[in-house]
């Protein structure tokens, strides 16, 4: 169970691979989530979307879809006890996604779509919405007023980077700042910020070794919740590995990331 109230001053982890792949990959990722909650104060969530429905290319991987990976899901939470986090990009998928999701996502490209928006926040769970690569921090607060008159008020802004150029994005920290003043949690994902989107022949590539910079970068700034991508091989990812953080340096960078976070605290 997450504790939305607490999020900020409790460090937060959203983590995971990509699109659910295999039992296999759910349940190595998952372990390893579970053995670091354990260790360092720090609330995890475990991500990984059923459906890539926003990929460059007609033949890239999608993931099992809506029924049967949201049954692989609640496995995973079953067996692990994990909070859990996925995309959502159809208003009819809101209902049934809630009832094995702790956080339904909308992902950037569809951070406009009113009627994604209000069927995701009238399911009354806590809603995380990335924030789109050509809108500015300020201009969140339209998609706030969508999900609050639909009566939620447990949201969270993601930032993942603003598009600059072809194939290339980059991170404002000020509309960071900026989204912080509209008055809910600001989550940093750090490896779809270090995306080239389309630049791989019909894939996303980008540099998951910027990604803990990205992060890093976002706690000295106060932000207190991250978006990080893993899987113990990203070579062999079936989507975005280029981005990911190895599993086994994950540790590190959670570390990393709470020591930047108890010293911000303390200013």
């Amino acid at each position: 169970m997450i504790d939305y109230h607490k999020i900020g001053e409790r460090l937060l982890l959203i983590a995971g691979p990509c699109v659910i792949e295999s039992k296999e990959l759910l349940q190595e990722v998952a372990t390893e989530l579970v053995r670091l909650q354990e260790k360092y104060p720090v609330q995890i969530v475990f991500k990984a979307s059923f459906d890539k429905a926003n990929r460059s290319s007609i033949g890239s991987f999608r993931g099992p879809g809506l029924e049967k990976g949201l049954q692989m899901l609640a496995e995973i939470k079953e067996e692990f006890g994990l909070p859990l986090l996925s995309d959502i990009h159809l208003p009819s998928q809101a209902a049934p996604a809630a009832e094995v999701l702790d956080i339904l996502q909308i992902p950037a490209f569809l951070c406009r779509q009113t009627d994604l928006l209000v069927a995701a926040a009238e399911t009354n769970k806590i809603v995380n919405v990335k924030k789109a690569q050509f809108l500015s921090g300020p201009d969140m607060k339209h998609v706030l007023g969508k999900l609050e008159a639909a009566g939620n008020k447990q949201l969270l802004l993601t930032e993942r980077g603003t598009s600059f150029g072809y194939n290339n994005l980059v991170v404002d920290y000020t509309g960071i700042l900026e989204m912080q003043d509209l008055g809910y949690p600001v989550v940093m994902d750090a490896t779809h910020s270090v995306q080239k989107p389309g630049a791989a022949n019909g894939k996303s590539g980008g540099n998951g070794a910027y990604a803990p910079y990205m992060a890093k970068a976002a706690a000295a700034i106060g932000v207190g919740a991250f978006f990080i991508e893993t899987h113990p091989n990203p070579s062999q990812a079936l989507s975005d590995g280029p981005n990911m953080v190895p599993l086994a340096e994950l540790e590190t960078l959670l570390q990393q990331l709470l020591a930047l976070h108890q010293l911000v605290q303390t200013f």
